[in-house]
């Protein structure tokens, strides 16, 4: 531990020896500390131009690059909420037009089909009136049809009632004569409605 402290001892004395003499100098400025911060002043000087050749010029190129993409990109935003407001402004104009065409085409629609209507009920009306036209006068021939069949029912009796009557009392001839005078006598206007 001796060796120790001596060499502990030796090394603070040459720390001692080493330093200089500062008597004489205003706050300490030896040459030897005046070229130091001359060195030290130029070494910072060259470190600048060095740093700011290798990073400071790129970092402001990309800053000044970043700043104009940023510009341009603010201005085609802007320029695409413009065009998004035009589009928006016609499509609510071309949905307006829609709505007012839609209308218009709905209200042609009902007036077509209302004239329609007007028309099949027209001709339903004509239809049933030619039925009921048709009908009639079906019913009139059938009327004037039963009317010949019971004209022919009421000759055909009259002449088996007459033929028996005749058969029983009176000759061919005699026949013949009833039954045109019960002919006669009938008249025509018997046959006839």
């Amino acid at each position: 531990m001796n060796g120790l402290f001596t060499v502990c001892s030796n090394l603070a004395f040459l720390e001692a020896e080493a330093e200089p003499k500062m008597e004489g100098y205003i706050f300490g400025l030896t040459p030897q500390l005046l070229l130091d911060a001359l060195i030290l002043l130029l070494a910072v000087g060259f470190m600048f131009v060095l740093l700011s050749y290798l990073l400071f010029n790129p970092a402001r190129d990309m800053l000044t690059k970043r700043r104009e993409k940023i510009a341009k990109e603010m201005e085609e935003a802007a320029q695409e909420k413009a065009d998004a407001e035009k589009f928006k402004a016609e499509y609510d104009a071309k949905l307006k037009a829609a709505d007012k065409e839609a209308e218009e085409i709905l209200s042609e629609g009902r007036k077509k089909a209302l004239k329609r209507e007007d028309e099949i009920v027209n001709e339903a009306k004509a239809e049933a009136t030619r039925i009921m036209e048709r009908a009639s006068r079906e019913i009139e021939l059938e009327k004037n049809k039963m009317k010949d069949e019971v004209k022919q029912e009421m000759v055909a009796v009259a002449a088996v009632m007459a033929g028996k009557f005749v058969a029983s009392s009176l000759d061919q001839e005699k026949q013949a004569q009833l039954i045109d005078e019960a002919l006669d006598e009938m008249g025509d206007d018997t046959w006839r409605s």
